[in-house]
């Protein structure tokens, strides 16, 4: 589960405090804290996705120039 988290970019301090609760059996917080967790990585997913669609366009526009 450590290991997993890990890749998944969470730091030491969120790791810890999943641990924490899901030993706590407080599965619903730590699930609402991955949640989270998630949701962040998407957005920095769209922001990549948005900047590559804008360089795609501008390689476009170079190559029909030349």
């Amino acid at each position: 589960m450590i290991q997993n988290m890990k890749d998944a970019g969470c730091d030491n301090e969120i790791i810890t405090k999943i641990c924490r609760l899901y030993t706590e059996g407080q599965i619903q917080d730590a699930v609402k804290i991955l949640r989270r967790h998630r949701c962040n990585l998407m957005e920095q997913l769209h922001e990549s996705q948005n900047r590559v669609y804008c360089l795609d366009f501008l390689i476009r526009q170079m190559e029909s120039n030349v």
